[in-house]
């Protein structure tokens, strides 16, 4: 650990040397079709020098009905960026969790082949809605990410590749398509099988987040976005392949589970209105094989959606923007069962969040909100939540 934060130190301290330019402050802005996450932030902000550095984090406080309440500093992710020349950029994010956790969220080469085509190589996220690309807490309402982007897709979800991203600016259109490594599906402890994938969290436990991956067959993943109407931006993502296990196991029975998953989302403004949905749906095929291995319950099918309307209360003259906004989303990570797996309606949730989100100045958030939530479990007795955050970007 010491060696890692030493590490860290260095790599700022080389960057305070050479010519240092924070990213530009986009991030009140909230018309999709201009929106930034923060790798094409540094992508496009570094021209014309060869260092860019950035940050982003967030601190929350979540108070359970009837239980202690939590304060966290949830993240905090440093950025940098570095030009080789005009062509060539590399982009890192080095990501502390819970103040105990260090991973490496992104580290990618981007070579710009023609001005609307680059081709990518690296630790990248996989473009699968909206919040696994754009999860930097000043682009997002809400003090915790949807459900559907923790149970379903799952954020943030980041895997090693290579591919390409481009666009097409007469069509409107903007396209990204890598192949990957995939999930981690089973583990071989001395013999004993044991799965990482269950009922509950879906495909979450299978993120191999760089960790001496497992690979033994690429997986393909693209999404496609149309941003031609005013204030309008829709995208569909696609991921297709198989889990990976380990050479000793690969050839057993149930020891891997296909994937087919899809998405759609929406994002739109106009003027002091914003509105976002979602829908993410997967197919898992092999999994009555993959539980009667392991003695797990993970469904044959995913499924999760959700809409949010927001509403600017400040006049649009005002720096300041103070949004009231509410969400109702459904997410099922038993959407569907295979062989004798009786669907778990517990797996079966619904949220819905309403609050406020005070953007103070670009880059600073102060947010507020309540969660309802419940599951079509009868007789279930699901926690509301009290939920409080700051979190910058810069």
């Amino acid at each position: 650990m010491k060696n890692i934060f030493a590490l860290l130190i260095c790599m700022l301290s080389a960057s305070l040397w050479s010519q240092v330019t924070p990213t530009s402050q986009d991030s009140i802005t909230f018309n999709p079709q201009q929106q930034l996450n923060a790798a094409q932030r540094i992508l496009s902000g570094n021209y014309g020098k060869a260092v860019t550095v950035g940050a982003y984090g967030e601190i929350t406080y979540n108070q359970p009905e009837a239980d202690n309440g939590e304060m966290d500093v949830q993240r905090l992710v440093l950025l940098f960026g570095y030009r080789f020349n005009d062509k060539t950029q590399f982009v890192t994010e080095i990501e502390m969790e819970h103040v105990e956790e260090i991973f490496v969220e992104q580290a990618f080469v981007n070579y710009a082949v023609a001005n609307n085509i680059s081709l990518r190589g690296g630790l990248m996220l996989v473009p699968m809605g909206i919040i696994n690309e754009y999860h930097e807490p000043t682009t997002f309402n809400g003090v915790e990410r949807p459900g559907v982007d923790n149970a379903i897709v799952p954020t943030t979800w980041r895997e090693i590749g290579v591919g390409v991203t481009g666009r097409f600016p007469e069509q409107s259109i903007t396209y990204q398509a890598y192949i990957f490594n995939g999930f981690k599906s089973t583990i071989n402890n001395d013999g004993a099988i044991s799965g990482v994938l269950n009922g509950s969290s879906g495909l979450r436990g299978g993120r191999q987040k760089a960790i001496k991956s497992t690979i033994d067959s690429p997986t393909f993943s693209t999404k496609i976005e149309y941003y031609g109407l005013p204030g309008l931006r829709l995208g569909l993502s696609g991921y297709y392949g198989k889990t990976q296990a380990e050479d000793e196991i690969e050839s057993i029975e149930g020891s891997n589970i296909g994937i087919a998953m899809v998405g759609l989302d929406a994002r739109y403004a106009y003027k002091r209105f914003a509105a976002r949905g979602q829908f993410i749906h997967a197919s898992l095929s092999d999994t009555e094989d993959y539980n009667n291995l392991t003695g797990g319950d993970l469904g044959s099918a995913l499924m999760g959606y959700y809409a949010e309307v927001a509403y600017n209360l400040l006049p649009l003259t005002k720096a300041q923007r103070l949004f009231a906004f509410a969400r109702y989303e459904n997410y099922d990570t038993h959407a569907d069962t295979d062989g004798d797996l009786i669907r778990n309606d517990a797996y079966n949730r619904t949220d819905i969040t309403t609050g406020l989100s005070y953007h103070i100045a670009p880059g600073v958030v102060l947010k507020g909100d309540y969660q309802f939530r419940s599951n079509a479990q009868q007789g279930s007795d699901v926690d509301n939540r009290l939920n409080f955050g700051i979190g910058v970007w810069f």
